[in-house]
């Protein structure tokens, strides 16, 4: 798949196009959000996507252009995705069109090393704006940069802003308004060795003379980042830091149960209450049937835990902004070696954590093909957040009337037991594959920040808002099918029972029990493991359906549902849901791929037909042998 396929980009227009091209954490994207207006997200690790988004300038600038923000890149002589994406999007983009200058983003507290690319984009011969960026950091140090001799030596304008207030952005748009439009940029001199070492000197000593040469800035330059050294003695610690990594990961998966607890109780009583007013407002008919105990119920039993999957969102973007997951990528670094994957794999796992899909994707930057091979194949197995509506409801299953801690302290298992799945496949893996090619890993950690409130909740409100709009419609007309098909053909059959027994629903569960008892599940359950193949949170809002869950004014749908999972019996009369077969689901569910929108990025990314479908195999066998001999194990020892 192109980096271009996944965008939907303005038209081409006639104005003038600017490309912001600058190092990962650089403040590139955060210049980028102040120029258009836009809400993308500011991530604080190299490589987090090989996209690059296109937007004119807000109107409060009252000028008119098009910027565009290209991935974070510390060479135009690339050896990764990122680096060719940018190339494309300055050379050889039509849907770009002609980039008729350039804002170098470079972090003044880091010229030495970001100057450099400023340097390559100086030997293009495009138009050319420096804009210097963590200004409120050196304004808080009272470091001074001669911008004056950075004008003169790299023959531009250089601009200060800052990304945090967005000091001198009406600036930095004048002067792009400013630049000569008619000459093109050429191709890029590829420096060999040499010559690359002589520049990195060259460059060196022009951020020194950029801070006047003089003893005291350049000391205070060093001693910028001297909270985040502290902080890194800690947090960076061979023995300590993985403990804190650990100990941070498991805060971060145990508080999504417990902290959106009083929040899912609110949306759990408001479904509740509004499916009862629907039977109530319209009489005991079909219709009202269909919209209380279809759509409502159904769609009930998974927004339900619409705050739980908005947790998680925000835990990631805290760890984001406030820079630790670089950090985290470089700890994890030296145990993702030994799996045949490195620190960059870190990011893509993690956003697995999320989604599969952009996880997939996330993973183009990885420059190694056999270490993205071993980390696509391992996505699937970490705990998305569509797993998060089946796992709360299983764990309330078997936590009734606990604190919330506990069930909070067994999800945060549930990952930690999935990344343990995910390292020892992809060990496996690492064995069996031949390794022809030497990969590194190389990461600029950034300052730690204190995270912006109003930018991380925005994060999460879309990242949720994402996740609603992706499976809402998925969910709702699952919900339709499954309510019409365990209620038809014969409707008129007073006793649910005996009416969800001769639906089709019914006849086709029946045909399929066999294949399920072995794991302690009856047809019904069956059920709501097909349909999740759609979308795994439909498992949840078909139980709701098969089950006949009905309300009260003493019970919320999700405490009907869990009542009637309890009474549940198969036909000799054993229970169905025990704390057995409750633990072979969630195995069943660490491990197996239901998702189809997965599959369908792994064949694009992969571009193999055959990898994605060995995926779908494998993990679907592998979940449902082990869930049986999980049950077949622990149905002697837990009723």
């Amino acid at each position: 798949m192109s980096a271009d396929s996944d965008l939907n980009l303005p038209p081409k227009t006639s104005l003038k196009t600017f490309a912001l091209v600058g190092a990962p954490n650089s403040g590139k994207t955060t210049l980028y959000n102040w120029l258009t207006g836009s809400k993308f997200k500011t991530v604080n690790y190299p490589g987090a996507t090989v996209e690059y988004s296109v937007g004119q300038l807000a109107s409060h600038w009252h000028a008119e252009g098009q910027m565009v923000d290209t991935p974070g890149v510390y060479s135009l002589h690339p050896k990764s995705a990122d680096e060719v994406v940018t190339l494309k999007v300055l050379y050889s983009n039509p849907k770009v069109g002609r980039v008729h200058g350039v804002i170098v983003v470079v972090d003044g507290t880091q010229l030495g090393r970001h100057l450099l690319l400023a340097e390559q984009i100086k030997e293009t011969g495009f138009p050319m704006v420096l804009a210097v960026t963590m200004s409120d950091i050196l304004r808080k140090e009272n470091i001074e940069i001669d911008m004056n001799y950075l004008s003169e030596r790299f023959g531009c304008k250089v601009v200060a802003v800052d990304g945090l207030l967005g000091a001198g952005i009406q600036k930095l748009v004048e002067t792009c308004d400013r630049l000569p439009l008619d000459q093109c940029g050429n191709k890029p001199d590829i420096w060999n060795l040499d010559l690359q070492e002589k520049k990195q000197s060259e460059i060196e000593k022009v951020a020194k003379r950029a801070l006047k040469n003089d003893p005291g800035l350049i000391s205070k330059m060093r001693n910028v980042s001297l909270t985040t050294r502290k902080i890194d003695a800690v947090l960076m610690h061979p023995i300590f830091g993985l403990i804190a990594f650990v100990l941070i990961m498991t805060l971060l998966f145990s508080s999504i149960f417990w902290m959106a607890k009083p929040f899912m109780e609110a949306i759990d009583h408001s479904f509740s209450f509004f499916a009862e007013q629907v039977v109530v407002l319209l009489g005991e008919n079909i219709f009202s049937n269909f919209l209380g105990h279809g759509l409502i119920t159904g769609a009930g039993a998974v927004l339900v835990f619409v705050p739980q999957i908005f947790i998680l969102f925000l835990g990631i973007s805290v760890l984001e902004s406030s820079g630790y997951l670089a950090r985290a990528a470089t700890i994890i670094d030296k145990p993702f070696s030994k799996l045949g994957m490195s620190g960059r794999s870190f990011v893509p796992v993690l956003s697995g954590f999320a989604c599969a899909v952009p996880a997939i994707i996330a993973s183009r930057n990885i420059p190694s093909a056999r270490d993205r091979w071993i980390t696509n194949f391992i996505i699937p197995l970490m705990t998305c957040s569509a797993r998060l509506p089946v796992y709360a409801l299983l764990l309330a299953f078997l936590f009734k009337n606990e604190s919330a801690w506990k069930p909070g302290l067994v999800l945060a298992l549930i990952y930690i037991v999935s990344v343990v799945i995910g390292a020892l496949a992809a060990g496996l893996l690492n064995k069996l594959l031949p390794k022809k090619e030497f990969s590194f890993f190389m990461m600029e950690l950034p300052l730690y920040r204190r995270p912006r409130v109003p930018v991380i909740l925005r994060q999460a409100l879309t990242r949720t808002y994402s996740y609603i709009k992706r499976a809402g419609p998925v969910i709702l007309v699952l919900s339709v099918l499954v309510w019409g098909a365990s209620n038809f053909p014969n409707y008129e059959i007073k006793d649910p029972a005996q009416k969800l027994e001769q639906s089709y629903l019914g006849q086709v569960g029946h045909v399929l029990e066999p294949i399920f008892r072995p794991m302690g599940s009856d047809w019904r359950v069956g059920i709501g493991l097909i349909s999740a193949f759609t979308a795994r949170e439909v498992f949840v809002s078909s139980l709701a359906i098969v089950f006949n869950v009905t309300d009260n004014n003493e019970e919320t749908q999700q405490n009907s549902l869990l009542e009637n999972m309890r009474t549940a019996t198969f036909s000799d009369g054993g229970k169905v849901f025990t704390g057995a077969s409750i633990m072979a689901l969630i195995l069943f569910f660490m491990i197996a791929l239901q998702c189809m929108s997965t599959v369908a990025i792994s064949i694009k990314e992969n571009n193999s037909m055959k990898y994605a479908v060995s995926q779908l195999v494998v993990f679907n066998v592998v979940a449902y042998v082990l869930a049986v001999g999980l049950f077949q194990i622990l149905k002697h020892f837990i009723s």
